[in-house]
């Protein structure tokens, strides 16, 4: 797939360079963190901070959910890669007021070891975390065993829950139990139509029929239920 980029090198930190020039009301960087956004109001009195992360190429997130009432911070990783634990630490102390963190964050190995960690090192640095888990993908796994099924667009909805109840001065337990509450019942099913190409690889990430989608693909090429021929908007819910 014919891609205009400089380098895979310097990929995401491109990307991220122009969305803070024409955003610069929006968003900020951590000084010495490339990765590492935030809203410039952080950290804002009286209110917890919420953050989260994941890897680049699913647009608009993780960083698109910065604002007002929403996220105050993101830890952008490299396509389809964790952000580092290092990067999440600094987006805690960039955005905490006092009242603590929550990270929230969807249910994949790399992004829960990273966040763990940075969970740690905030804690000895004398700030509170608590952590929320996106896990609304039924296709991933059955409702016995709903705490391993992947975390996708139903992330998007937590967002504003968990934004809006930081909002109202809630503490860092209220805030996390009212976001656990939503996630709780948020349920979300993939539908796949085409492949996507990571740049450092540069060959699709699987290969599918013109004339077919594959029901509960994860987002980043993980199998499926089953593949049928496309049908209708309609057909598909």
């Amino acid at each position: 797939m014919k891609k205009i980029i400089n380098s895979t090198d310097n990929l995401i930190t491109e990307m991220l360079d122009g969305i803070v020039m024409a955003f610069p009301k929006d968003f900020k960087r951590v000084e010495g963190f490339d990765k590492a956004l935030i809203t410039p109001r952080a950290p804002v009195k009286n209110k917890v901070g919420i953050a989260t992360g994941g890897g680049s190429g699913h647009l608009p997130l993780f960083l698109g959910y910065i604002g007002e009432n929403l996220l105050d911070g993101a830890a952008v990783g490299d396509v389809f890669s964790s952000p580092s634990a290092e990067t999440m630490l600094a987006i805690t102390k960039a955005i905490d007021s006092g009242k603590g963190v929550l990270y929230l964050y969807g249910n994949y190995g790399g992004d829960i070891m990273n966040f763990d960690m940075a969970a740690e090192m905030a804690e000895e640095e004398g700030i509170r975390v608590e952590t929320s888990i996106g896990c609304d993908d039924v296709a991933s796994a059955p409702a016995d065993d709903a705490g391993s099924r992947r975390g996708i667009a139903g992330l998007i909805f937590a967002y504003k829950i968990a934004g809006a109840k930081a909002a109202t001065g809630a503490s860092l337990e209220e805030v996390k139990e009212t976001t656990d509450r939503a996630l709780s019942v948020i349920r979300t099913m993939g539908v796949a139509l085409s492949p996507c190409t990571i740049p450092a690889v540069g060959l699709p990430t699987f290969e599918i029929g013109d004339d077919e989608m594959e029901i509960g693909m994860g987002i980043h090429g993980e199998r499926g239920i089953k593949r049928e021929k496309l049908k209708s908007a309609d057909e598909i819910a």
